[in-house]
């Protein structure tokens, strides 16, 4: 039975940094040989205004156009990388160098393709693997809208597949046809998070979609190790059975209520599979347990509820607190001791929490 001990919030990781980064989001990991690769969101470089937040510089909304140049704000990349060293999360996080092009500059992972424009169109992080020599790294593509309930409102275009190495860090995006784009709106967003199962030579590829409630759905697709790179060879759960098929839009819902992103992993503690997601986003980070990759998922159990920061200046919104995930290569005592990770918008590092089960 998975039950909480003990846990403790280790505060902003990434903050102490010579690129002048004033915050990103996503913050999934990906284990390399030795290392491990750190995937980011939205990263904002430049200074932050004392009392004002990034979201509403000169008390405006940012708006959706792409943020360099605005304000304080000297450049926005939609998705960036680091390499870090740590083999433990027990004294934070900070042994760790971001990734850069030949000018030293923070470099984009998953680049943009030429008809998306800055002002419309992000490539976002999801999860992703490390495959012999290989990196891969699943996205989200977004279209930025000028109206919504949130600071930064959007819509979504699909998820898609980038590969590159470790050599130059140089990705390009996998295509299917005329596209590089897997799964379009409308389907699940896979890539959410991603578990190898080296024992049987298979990735399992989780992802999300609203149902026509509004409800997040999570939804599980697998594909051998060799064949990661070839859309057609993908296929999805279509019943607890587990049975498998070709057809996206035949795959069942496993679990509900995370946002975009989340995490799953074998926990040799507990005996079995885990997942770690923000319950919506109530602040509350949860874990549930199964027996195999597909389920069945247990309830959600509480492992952290964050406490929102206090802040010196008003916001017209209720604090969004999102990305909640685990780190399991960071774990100790064979999966005992988690670290997780969230990001609270404003203050926009992720923080790393230790928790302790029973």
């Amino acid at each position: 039975m998975l039950q909480v001990e003990s846990a403790r919030d280790l505060g902003l990781q990434f903050t102490d940094n010579p690129h002048r980064i004033v915050g990103h989001d996503g913050a999934y990991s990906i284990p390399l040989d030795g290392e491990t690769l750190w995937f980011f969101g939205d990263t904002l470089v430049g200074a932050r205004v004392p009392g004002e937040s990034l979201w509403f510089p000169g008390g405006k909304p940012v708006g959706p156009e792409d943020m360099s140049g605005k304000g304080s704000i000297e450049k926005l990349y939609t998705n960036t990388g680091l390499i870090l060293r740590e083999s433990t999360g027990r004294n934070g996080l900070h042994n760790y160098k971001y990734i850069c092009d030949d000018s030293g500059n923070l470099k984009q992972l998953v680049p943009r393709e030429p008809n998306e424009h800055p002002d419309e169109i992000r490539v976002w992080c999801l999860h992703g693997c490390a495959l012999r020599h290989k990196v891969y790294l699943y996205y989200l593509t977004v279209r930025m809208l000028a109206e919504g309930p949130l600071p930064v409102n959007f819509e979504l275009v699909g998820a898609g597949l980038a590969v590159g190495d470790t050599q130059d860090w140089d990705f390009h995006r996998i295509r299917y046809g005329d596209s590089s784009l897997w799964w379009n709106a409308g389907l699940p967003q896979f890539g959410a998070a991603v578990l190898h199962v080296k024992a049987e030579k298979k990735i399992y590829v989780y992802g999300v979609m609203k149902d026509d409630r509004g409800v997040q759905r999570c939804y599980l697709s697998r594909v051998n190790e060799d064949e990661i790179e070839h859309l057609e060879k993908y296929e999805y759960l279509i019943s607890q059975r587990p049975d498998w098929g070709s057809d996206p839009h035949q795959a069942i819902s496993i679990m509900s209520d995370m946002p975009n992103e989340m995490s799953v992993s074998w926990n040799q503690y507990l005996g079995c599979y885990l997942a770690v997601h923000s319950l919506d986003l109530t602040g509350k980070i949860v874990g549930r347990t199964a027996p195999h990759p597909w389920g069945p998922w247990s309830e959600p159990v509480v492992l952290w509820t964050v406490v929102p920061p206090r802040l010196d200046y008003k916001i017209p919104y209720e604090h969004l607190i999102y990305a909640g995930k685990e780190h399991p290569e960071l774990a100790e005592q064979d999966g005992r001791v988690l670290y997780l990770t969230y990001v609270e918008f404003e203050e926009y590092f992720p923080h790393l929490v230790e928790v302790t089960l029973l």
